[in-house]
């Protein structure tokens, strides 16, 4: 009688682990998709899309006016329509610009620097959410955007600076050798409101709640900054504390004003200027660009998720 003996079945190897296949992926040159470079590694990156990010803010400038009839005029029209209302109810009916000479290119001086940090700050909260099919579909370093939308905003207000000199030669302000601190004080003022783009880009990526309240941080910040009138000489003989003194010559935004019209304005003479001016404008803009470059470079891997 012959016996039947049932096949023995092989056990199935068991499925490899995480760390064997991470090992593999490694062993073959594969990364992990998304994964954050390091911060030398991204620098590189953007320097390699630089002719990407100077072609998008064009782009951005060119497009920005272009269903309105006036078009490209309507970046000189603005800020000057916002300083016609600002000298109106502040120079006239509140009568700010007693004690200050030359009021009208003091206030329109302050309404042009103003309007280009307030602005870059405003389009660094839409860099990510404005964008996210670009975000979602190209591998590129996302701070590309929030760079562009500031070099959209510099284009914007090396433009108006051209109407800005017209007037000022109405005014009797015609160019002297201070003239050219223009350039590094806008410099300066460019980095910090750039850094400050990639930090608001970054908050309102997680919340955009950010960007409905950035508009109310904004005019709270403007009425601080000396737009409509001289800190210097508001807070002479006041008897304020002096902290709050110093804070109010120390805010950035009134630094870089300050800056400006002691370069355009022959009568905002160096008196005017809070101790130690450059290096304030200088400490603000590594301060701001640095920061604000890490802040947004640690969440690289997380932009257009979720």
């Amino acid at each position: 009688m012959t016996t039947l003996h049932a096949p023995t079945l092989q056990k199935p190897p068991a499925p490899p682990t995480s760390e064997e296949l991470r090992a593999l992926a490694l062993r073959h040159g594969l990364t992990v998709s998304g994964a954050r470079p390091s911060l030398p590694a991204y620098v590189r990156q953007l320097w390699s899309r630089r002719d990407f990010i100077t072609a998008f803010a064009t782009a951005r400038l060119t497009a920005q006016y272009s269903q309105a009839r006036l078009g490209q005029v309507w970046q000189v029209v603005t800020p000057l329509l916002n300083a016609a209302v600002y000298y109106a109810i502040f120079g006239v009916l509140m009568d700010v610009q007693h004690g200050i000479p030359d009021y009208v290119p003091f206030l329109l001086t302050g309404v042009f620097v103003w309007t280009f940090t307030s602005q870059t700050l405003l389009v660094g909260t839409r860099a990510i959410s404005g964008n996210l099919g670009l975000v979602r579909a190209l591998h590129f370093p996302r701070a590309s955007l929030p760079i562009a939308l500031a070099l959209q905003q510099l284009q914007q207000l090396v433009f108006s600076l051209g109407a800005l000199v017209v007037i000022l030669f109405c005014f009797g302000e015609f160019p002297r050798p201070s003239w050219l601190l223009a350039i590094p004080a806008l410099t300066l003022q460019a980095l910090f409101s750039t850094g400050l783009a990639l930090v608001t880009a970054r908050l309102a990526a997680r919340t955009p709640d950010i960007a409905q309240l950035m508009p109310f941080l904004l005019r709270t910040w403007m009425y601080a900054s000396g737009v409509m009138w001289s800190i210097a000489r508001l807070t002479e003989g006041r008897g304020l504390p002096h902290a709050v003194v110093l804070l109010l010559q120390a805010n950035p935004a009134a630094v870089y004003i300050d800056l400006m019209r002691f370069a355009l304005v022959e009568s905002f003479t160096a008196d005017l200027l809070p101790p130690h001016v450059w290096a304030l404008a200088a400490g603000w803009a590594l301060l701001a660009f640095a920061g604000g470059f890490a802040y947004f470079w640690k969440a690289e891997e997380t932009y257009g998720r979720g």
